[in-house]
Protein backbone atom coordinates (compact mmCIF):
# COMPACT_ATOMS: atom_id res chain seq x y z
CA UNK A 1 0.00 0.00 0.00
CA UNK A 2 3.27 2.18 0.94
CA UNK A 3 4.24 1.70 -2.85
CA UNK A 4 1.01 2.31 -4.30
CA UNK A 5 0.51 6.27 -2.35
CA UNK A 6 4.51 6.66 -3.23
CA UNK A 7 3.92 6.00 -6.82
CA UNK A 8 0.77 8.25 -6.79
CA UNK A 9 2.52 11.12 -4.73
CA UNK A 10 5.73 11.19 -7.35
CA UNK A 11 3.27 11.18 -10.33
CA UNK A 12 1.31 14.00 -9.21
CA UNK A 13 4.36 15.76 -8.53
CA UNK A 14 5.91 15.24 -11.72
CA UNK A 15 2.29 16.01 -13.66
CA UNK A 16 2.70 19.48 -11.45
CA UNK A 17 5.69 20.66 -12.17
CA UNK A 18 5.44 19.24 -16.00
CA UNK A 19 2.28 21.46 -16.54
CA UNK A 20 3.76 24.13 -14.55
CA UNK A 21 6.79 23.66 -16.72
CA UNK A 22 4.71 23.99 -20.02
CA UNK A 23 2.41 27.02 -18.96
CA UNK A 24 5.38 29.21 -18.72
CA UNK A 25 6.71 28.11 -22.13
CA UNK A 26 3.11 28.39 -23.66
CA UNK A 27 3.20 32.03 -22.22
CA UNK A 28 6.58 33.07 -22.76
CA UNK A 29 6.10 31.66 -26.77
CA UNK A 30 2.38 32.88 -27.29
CA UNK A 31 3.49 36.83 -27.42
CA UNK A 32 6.57 35.53 -30.41
CA UNK A 33 4.00 33.43 -32.35
CA UNK A 34 1.59 36.13 -33.11
CA UNK A 35 4.27 38.37 -33.90
CA UNK A 36 5.16 36.40 -36.47
CA UNK A 37 1.74 35.67 -37.33
CA UNK A 38 1.35 39.49 -37.70
CA UNK A 39 4.01 39.53 -39.79
CA UNK A 40 3.24 36.74 -41.96
CA UNK A 41 0.10 38.21 -42.70
CA UNK A 42 1.50 41.56 -43.54
CA UNK A 43 4.14 40.06 -45.58
CA UNK A 44 1.17 38.54 -47.35
CA UNK A 45 -0.73 41.72 -47.88
CA UNK A 46 2.07 42.84 -50.01
CA UNK A 47 2.36 39.46 -52.06
CA UNK A 48 -0.86 39.36 -52.78
CA UNK A 49 -1.22 43.06 -53.87
CA UNK A 50 1.78 43.84 -55.21
CA UNK A 51 0.85 47.04 -56.65
CA UNK A 52 0.16 48.47 -52.86
CA UNK A 53 1.88 50.69 -50.96
CA UNK A 54 0.31 50.54 -47.86
CA UNK A 55 -2.72 49.39 -46.49
CA UNK A 56 -5.54 50.12 -43.63
CA UNK A 57 -7.76 47.48 -41.81
CA UNK A 58 -11.35 47.70 -42.46
CA UNK A 59 -12.85 47.61 -39.34
CA UNK A 60 -16.62 47.46 -40.22
CA UNK A 61 -16.47 43.95 -41.10
CA UNK A 62 -16.07 41.13 -38.24
CA UNK A 63 -12.66 39.77 -39.60
CA UNK A 64 -9.67 40.75 -40.78
CA UNK A 65 -9.77 42.64 -44.04
CA UNK A 66 -7.15 45.14 -45.35
CA UNK A 67 -8.28 47.71 -48.11
CA UNK A 68 -4.68 48.47 -50.09
CA UNK A 69 -3.23 51.54 -51.38
CA UNK A 70 -0.90 53.31 -54.00
CA UNK A 71 1.44 55.66 -53.69
CA UNK A 72 -0.84 58.57 -53.56
CA UNK A 73 -3.15 57.11 -51.27
CA UNK A 74 -5.89 55.81 -53.58
CA UNK A 75 -7.48 52.34 -53.11
CA UNK A 76 -6.08 49.50 -55.28
CA UNK A 77 -7.82 46.29 -53.91
CA UNK A 78 -8.35 44.44 -50.65
CA UNK A 79 -6.60 41.71 -49.07
CA UNK A 80 -8.18 39.34 -46.82
CA UNK A 81 -7.26 36.27 -45.23
CA UNK A 82 -9.56 33.51 -44.86
CA UNK A 83 -9.47 29.55 -43.82
CA UNK A 84 -11.22 26.27 -44.80
CA UNK A 85 -10.75 22.56 -44.69
CA UNK A 86 -8.00 20.97 -46.79
CA UNK A 87 -7.45 17.25 -47.02
CA UNK A 88 -5.37 17.00 -43.96
CA UNK A 89 -5.88 20.07 -41.95
CA UNK A 90 -7.22 23.46 -41.90
CA UNK A 91 -5.52 25.79 -45.16
CA UNK A 92 -5.24 29.91 -44.00
CA UNK A 93 -4.62 31.81 -47.25
CA UNK A 94 -4.42 35.71 -48.26
CA UNK A 95 -6.37 35.97 -51.20
CA UNK A 96 -5.98 39.97 -52.83
CA UNK A 97 -8.69 41.22 -55.20
CA UNK A 98 -9.50 44.32 -56.91
CA UNK A 99 -11.71 47.08 -55.77
CA UNK A 100 -14.54 45.41 -57.51
CA UNK A 101 -14.14 41.92 -56.43
CA UNK A 102 -14.73 40.83 -59.69
CA UNK A 103 -10.72 39.77 -60.27
CA UNK A 104 -7.97 37.77 -58.22
CA UNK A 105 -5.04 39.31 -57.74
CA UNK A 106 -2.99 36.52 -56.49
CA UNK A 107 -3.16 34.13 -53.39
CA UNK A 108 -0.68 32.86 -50.58
CA UNK A 109 -1.22 30.06 -48.84
CA UNK A 110 -0.47 31.27 -44.80
CA UNK A 111 -0.57 27.77 -43.21
CA UNK A 112 -1.30 24.33 -43.99
CA UNK A 113 -1.00 20.54 -43.21
CA UNK A 114 -1.74 19.02 -46.83
CA UNK A 115 0.20 15.83 -47.16
CA UNK A 116 3.98 16.66 -48.42
CA UNK A 117 5.14 16.44 -51.91
CA UNK A 118 1.04 16.41 -53.23
CA UNK A 119 -1.32 18.40 -51.44
CA UNK A 120 1.83 21.08 -50.75
CA UNK A 121 1.24 21.47 -54.49
CA UNK A 122 -0.59 24.05 -53.71
CA UNK A 123 1.87 25.93 -52.46
CA UNK A 124 3.48 26.16 -56.25
CA UNK A 125 3.09 28.09 -58.89
CA UNK A 126 1.95 26.06 -61.51
CA UNK A 127 -1.15 25.99 -58.87
CA UNK A 128 -1.30 29.28 -57.37
CA UNK A 129 -0.10 31.35 -60.22
CA UNK A 130 -3.54 30.11 -62.08
CA UNK A 131 -5.34 32.47 -59.66
CA UNK A 132 -3.22 35.68 -60.83
CA UNK A 133 -5.90 37.72 -62.75
CA UNK A 134 -8.52 34.76 -62.43
CA UNK A 135 -12.11 36.46 -62.55
CA UNK A 136 -14.38 35.78 -59.69
CA UNK A 137 -17.99 35.80 -61.37
CA UNK A 138 -20.48 34.29 -60.64
CA UNK A 139 -17.57 32.28 -58.50
CA UNK A 140 -14.64 30.57 -59.02
CA UNK A 141 -14.73 26.86 -60.67
CA UNK A 142 -12.18 23.77 -61.15
CA UNK A 143 -11.74 21.32 -63.99
CA UNK A 144 -9.90 17.77 -63.79
CA UNK A 145 -7.16 16.48 -65.87
CA UNK A 146 -7.97 19.57 -68.75
CA UNK A 147 -6.84 22.53 -68.84
CA UNK A 148 -9.40 25.38 -67.68
CA UNK A 149 -11.40 27.02 -70.92
CA UNK A 150 -12.99 30.00 -69.11
CA UNK A 151 -11.30 33.04 -67.23
CA UNK A 152 -12.62 31.92 -63.81
CA UNK A 153 -11.45 28.77 -63.78
CA UNK A 154 -8.38 26.47 -62.57
CA UNK A 155 -7.17 23.06 -63.05
CA UNK A 156 -6.61 20.81 -60.02
CA UNK A 157 -3.72 19.31 -59.15
CA UNK A 158 -3.90 15.31 -60.35
CA UNK A 159 -3.21 13.41 -57.22
CA UNK A 160 -3.94 16.19 -55.44
CA UNK A 161 -7.45 16.85 -56.09
CA UNK A 162 -9.28 17.10 -52.93
CA UNK A 163 -6.67 19.97 -51.69
CA UNK A 164 -7.03 22.13 -54.94
CA UNK A 165 -10.27 21.83 -54.36
CA UNK A 166 -10.24 23.22 -51.31
CA UNK A 167 -8.44 26.01 -52.22
CA UNK A 168 -11.22 27.18 -54.86
CA UNK A 169 -13.58 26.52 -51.95
CA UNK A 170 -12.06 28.47 -49.68
CA UNK A 171 -11.78 31.23 -52.31
CA UNK A 172 -15.27 31.04 -53.02
CA UNK A 173 -16.47 31.32 -49.23
CA UNK A 174 -14.60 34.14 -48.46
CA UNK A 175 -15.49 36.35 -51.90
CA UNK A 176 -19.16 35.08 -51.13
CA UNK A 177 -18.96 36.41 -47.25
CA UNK A 178 -17.07 39.49 -48.70
CA UNK A 179 -19.64 40.64 -51.06
CA UNK A 180 -22.41 40.18 -48.46
CA UNK A 181 -20.38 42.62 -45.98
CA UNK A 182 -19.45 44.94 -48.23
CA UNK A 183 -22.93 45.20 -50.14
CA UNK A 184 -24.52 45.98 -46.82
CA UNK A 185 -22.34 49.00 -46.38
CA UNK A 186 -19.15 47.20 -44.95
CA UNK A 187 -16.60 49.08 -46.15
CA UNK A 188 -17.38 53.09 -46.11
Amino acid sequence: MKTIIAMLVTLTIIGVVSGGGLAMISGWAAPLIAANKKAATERAIFLVQPEAKQYEAVAEVPYELYRVLDEGGQPTGYSFPWEGNGFQGNIRMMIGLTPDLATITAIEVLEQVETPGLGTMILEDPFRGQFNGLKTEPQVDWVKGAPPTKENEVQTITGATISSKAIVDIVNDGLARLRTDLAQGGDK
